[in-house]
């Protein structure tokens, strides 16, 4: 199987979702100690035969899952799936604890935007437990913006981020957060 190098010893392979999440439920526990709240658990068999019925509508998405390695050892994942034509949704990146710390992530996120990128998507949407320095800050210092924040049954409070491959929208962003006044381009746009 083919691995493409991310630093030192640490690298990552492309894997279909099948293949990843036997690695993913049987190391979830050792990487996520949050109270979760079981969302399927609380269903009656009615909710879960309707949400399985109505999954059928949403076709077949496109999805990417990466295991992640040090040596022939592995350490972590990432996976997430196509949300609408244009947002892809990264749902889930792990590192073992003992690899923390040591840059694996931020190597990694510039792969998988440009895996993104390549693909054609417009949008890469996120949303993180609001006080996970360790994921926020390197997405904020890759270019990913604070677009809106959840209380989520299931996780608690989440902070979403988007990345914008478009340089136009994530100026758009900026302008719409105050952090920049609209240039005579940005007022074309917004039709000022």
């Amino acid at each position: 199987m083919d691995s493409t190098l991310l630093f030192g010893d640490y690298s990552y392979r492309l894997l279909t979702w099948e293949e990843l999440r036997p690695m993913f439920e049987l190391h979830r526990s050792q990487v996520f100690d949050s109270i979760l709240f079981d969302v399927e658990g609380a269903l009656s068999d009615a909710e879960k035969e309707a949400k399985k019925r109505l999954a059928q509508n949403m076709g077949n998405p496109y999805r990417l899952s990466i295991a992640l390695y040090c040596k022939e050892e592995f350490i972590g994942w990432h996976f997430g799936w196509q949300d609408t034509s244009d947002k892809f949704y990264m749902c889930n990146t792990a590192i073992f604890p003992e690899h923390r710390n040591r840059g694996v992530y931020s190597a990694l996120l510039p792969h998988i935007l440009s895996i993104l990128q390549a693909e054609g998507f417009q949008l890469v949407a996120s949303r993180h437990h609001a006080t996970n320095n360790a994921v926020i800050v390197p997405k904020l210092k890759a270019g990913f913006t604070i677009s809106a924040f959840e209380i989520s049954d299931r996780h608690g409070i989440l902070v979403h981020l988007y990345y914008y491959f478009n340089p136009l929208r994530r100026k758009a962003m900026q302008l719409r957060t105050g952090e920049i006044r609209p240039d005579d381009e940005m007022r074309t746009l917004l039709a000022l």
